[in-house]
């Protein structure tokens, strides 16, 4: 598996800043570290290093549970995977050589609870990157994701939305639909203001 540097473009100071020192810990081996980020419940330094990231105390659930997400998904690997892309591309990625994303039964049906969940689906997300994990396939970009969940209650985001379109839409299809409501928004404003 290859590991793609960088953070997406538009992300977060302060996620890009938490991924890199996420991806220090597999770099330098440090295993004693991620073991404990994959121990939510006992709270020790690399829990509150995880924390100093987060800009505000908002955010801090979820710079904890990405870094324990991380953890999950590089358990026992040498190399970190920065990933691309959000959790809808992602999870296209999740299945069989027969059946991958939208084909895939289980994926599909993981995805559909992750985006029709109101509140931050912290299960789903970990089973989610648990199968990535298990089908050797790239994670979601970490310093995304991070933006992502500190959006996920903004209606104006649409964050469970743009993670649907993505794993349902091929992605020519799904730049397409995303340019198309982005021109459709800009021309509803437009006339509003006139």
């Amino acid at each position: 598996m290859t590991t793609r540097p960088g953070p997406d473009p538009g992300s977060s100071e302060s996620s890009v800043a938490l991924s890199a020192w996420l991806a220090s810990l597999v770099h330098n081996h440090d295993y004693a570290s991620l073991a404990e980020l994959r121990r939510p419940r006992i709270q020790r330094a690399p829990h509150f290093r995880a924390l100093w990231h987060s800009p505000n105390e908002a955010q801090r659930e979820v710079y904890s549970q990405v870094a324990f997400l991380f953890a999950v998904y590089h358990q026992g690997r040498s190399q970190p995977a920065y990933g691309y892309g959000n959790l809808g591309e992602a999870a296209r990625r999740i299945g069989s050589e027969k059946r991958l994303g939208p084909e895939d039964p289980g994926a599909a049906r993981l995805v559909d609870r992750i985006v029709s969940s109101h509140r931050i689906p912290w299960r789903h997300l970990q089973h989610a990157v648990a199968r990535l994990r298990a089908c050797e396939q790239q994670p979601p970009s970490w310093a995304r994701l991070v933006d992502d969940l500190n959006r996920w209650h903004d209606r104006k985001a649409r964050v469970p939305y743009e993670w649907g379109v993505a794993f349902h839409m091929p992605a020519a299809g799904a730049a397409a639909t995303q340019s198309t409501a982005l021109t459709a928004a800009s021309s509803t404003e437009k006339d509003s203001t006139t």
